[in-house]
């Protein structure tokens, strides 16, 4: 690895994979090709003589530098539950890439990013390398100055956290699972006729005032009104997946693997939606029991 060019090319070779790793890490495109970048600088700036598995070398290396972005994220947590962004869609790190950014969130699970959010960095991190891309215990044990045994316990707990041990799905999960896949897709593509299909008539939505913002929440009422408001929504549902939120099948809406705003539903016999509530308020949606839904 000695020959800059050559180097270069062999890191081409690893940088999808280097990617990956540091999307589910951070879950966000840009912060990971910025993971990348400083990668390939450490790794240019380091050299790989005597180094035998370049994989798993360049692995821990992008994993060292999403760790300290992690931490220094989880400082800056700390800002009051009244600072949010103005618009959490279209935010300045989209980095001219928003579609780019749908497309992966689907891929990896926006329940997943949300719950790998919620996670301390060294969970996150145990669990990302180890259970997801197969990194020996060992091998993560120096990047968190640990034991390996501490390592392994770190990634069960998060493992735990990731399939969650709430409560069991309310009613029919089939049922409702259906609807709520439908209404998101509807969503997703403008598709009017298809969401005051799935509405009932008299369908509720209340949204807290963070949803907008306003300074009182908002009620509206009846299957047009509430459709012709998802039609709005069409952009935020691209950060949008399922998932259990407290045992019930919802939504949640994630723009860089961060939790906005939740959509919990309420159903009719029939398995038409009678309620909606949109909860952007962080005291609840800290309290509230997230698990993805697999597919």
């Amino acid at each position: 690895m000695g020959d800059g060019a050559w180097s270069a090319e062999l890191f081409e070779g690893h940088r999808a994979r280097l990617r990956a790793v540091a999307y589910r890490m951070l879950g966000s495109v840009s912060e990971a090709d910025d993971a990348v970048q400083e990668t390939w600088l450490r790794a240019d700036r380091a050299g790989a003589d005597g180094v035998e598995n370049i994989a798993g070398w360049l692995t821990t290396i992008v994993g060292r530098v999403c760790l300290n972005l992690l931490r220094t994220r989880e400082r800056q947590r700390e800002e009051p539950f009244d600072a949010r962004p103005a618009d959490p869609v279209t935010g300045p790190r989209d980095g001219g890439a928003p579609e780019e950014e749908a497309v992966l969130a689907d891929s990896v699970g926006v329940a997943l990013l949300v719950v790998l959010d919620r996670l301390s960095p060294a969970e996150r991190l145990a669990f990302v390398l180890h259970d997801l891309f197969a990194v020996p215990f060992d091998e993560i044990a120096p990047l968190l100055e640990r034991s390996p045994a501490a390592v392994r316990q770190l990634a069960s707990r998060a493992r735990r956290r990731v399939r969650g041990d709430g409560p069991p799905p309310e009613g029919d999960p089939v049922r409702r699972r259906r609807a709520v896949e439908a209404f998101l897709a509807a969503t997703r593509g403008g598709d009017f006729d298809a969401l005051v299909g799935l509405l009932h008539p008299d369908v509720v939505l209340r949204a807290d005032r963070f949803v907008v913002p306003t300074p009182e929440p908002v009620t509206v009422q009846g299957a047009a009104t509430v459709a012709r408001g998802a039609m709005a929504a069409t952009g935020r549902a691209r950060f949008t997946g399922l998932a259990l939120l407290d045992g019930s099948v919802g939504l949640v809406m994630a723009p860089h693997g961060r939790l906005a705003l939740i959509l919990a539903f309420t159903f009719a016999d029939d398995g038409r939606i009678t309620g909606i509530e949109v909860v952007a308020d962080r005291e609840p949606l800290a309290a509230l029991d997230i698990v993805p839904l697999e597919d």
